[in-house]
């Protein structure tokens, strides 16, 4: 059986080969997939895909043309594919519903720290022999409230984290949180969330109703000098109103593991490029920023658990079994 990898940086390569069946013809590819790379899927059954790879119904349909009858997405993430599409072609999809939430979570809390405590700033300053503290001045993490939208396994291991500090938490999500009462954390709704927090951070999935959920409205109701938190999906918020709230100081810190518009960005190395996304530019100008290009998941157990439940999806469609993980 033919198996062709797209956007498969050598680190994934390397996590794939060591449990893909050795009697697959498997094909890794570094290049994304679009309209353009498809025709490297003709022939296979399936093929294996990353969060920024399209997916769309123009894809779709070259590879259903090709003989594809299986996506098996390298993600938890699955807004990028066109379901029906692929339902009525015939192409089942499976995803890895969970790779490394703690990665995720460490990371996440990682961000809050480093932009806090200037340590982007204190770390330039020191190399050019600078030693100054002006500029670099912090808070306690100690007695303030975080608000977590999203009550699922990442929202809830940084809760717990979050808590350690001795902070307040406050919880949104959709469904009861059975959780929360007995951790000590409280569900509110949105506009309590967007209130009363001095720090927000997203682990929400993608849907119609949560996409630029952190807009100019959400925004302007919350505290002056807000730090915000995302690195579940970039469209959760709309650019253009984070810069603004940026420039009128609403918005005091800003962590970023995602962006909107990072396809054309991220995984890739743009060191020798001009960047034509003027708004990606405009947010790395600020001081109070910190961007990093989708690396949240990134740890070696992560990747380990990608592979793994990647071949399983695999095996799975072979034996005409259920699909555990389908989409």
């Amino acid at each position: 059986m033919k198996v062709v990898s797209f956007s498969c940086k050598p680190y994934d390569k390397q996590a794939l080969i060591k449990v893909f069946d050795s009697q697959w013809d498997s094909h890794y590819l570094e290049v994304p997939l679009d309209l353009d790379s498809v025709e490297y899927a003709h022939g296979a059954q399936a093929i294996t895909a990353f969060v920024n790879d399209r997916l769309d119904a123009a894809v779709l349909e070259k590879l259903a043309h090709y003989g594809v009858k299986f996506i098996a997405l390298r993600c938890a993430g699955f807004n990028h594919v066109d379901l029906d599409c692929a339902k009525r072609l015939g192409i089942k999809v499976a995803r890895v519903p969970a790779y490394s939430p703690y990665a995720v979570a460490e990371h996440t809390v990682g961000l809050m720290l480093a932009l806090n405590r200037k340590l982007c700033r204190a770390y330039n300053r020191v190399r050019e022999g600078n030693f100054a503290l002006n500029g670099l001045l912090g808070f306690d993490m100690h007695g303030k409230t975080v608000g977590i939208v999203g009550a699922g396994k990442i929202g809830h291991l940084v809760a717990n984290m979050l808590k350690a500090f001795g902070c307040r938490v406050l919880i949104y999500d959709v469904f009861e949180c059975s959780f929360c009462a007995q951790m000590g954390f409280e569900q509110v709704d949105l506009e309590t969330l967007w209130r009363e927090s001095d720090i927000i951070t997203l682990h929400c999935p993608l849907t119609p109703d949560t996409q630029y959920m952190i807009n100019a409205q959400s925004i302007a109701q919350m505290k002056p000098g807000v730090m915000l938190i995302n690195t579940g999906r970039g469209a959760l918020m709309n650019t253009g109103d984070l810069i603004n709230g940026l420039k009128s100081k609403k918005i005091g810190y800003l962590g970023l593991d995602v962006y909107e518009n990072e396809g054309a960005l991220f995984f890739e190395d743009h060191s020798s490029d001009i960047i034509q996304d003027d708004e990606f530019e405009r947010l790395v100008s600020f001081h109070n920023v910190l961007v990093t290009g989708h690396q949240a998941y990134f740890t070696q157990e992560a990747l380990e658990h990608i592979a793994q439940t990647t071949v399983d999806n695999v095996y799975e469609f072979i034996a005409n079994k259920p699909l555990a993980n389908a989409v």
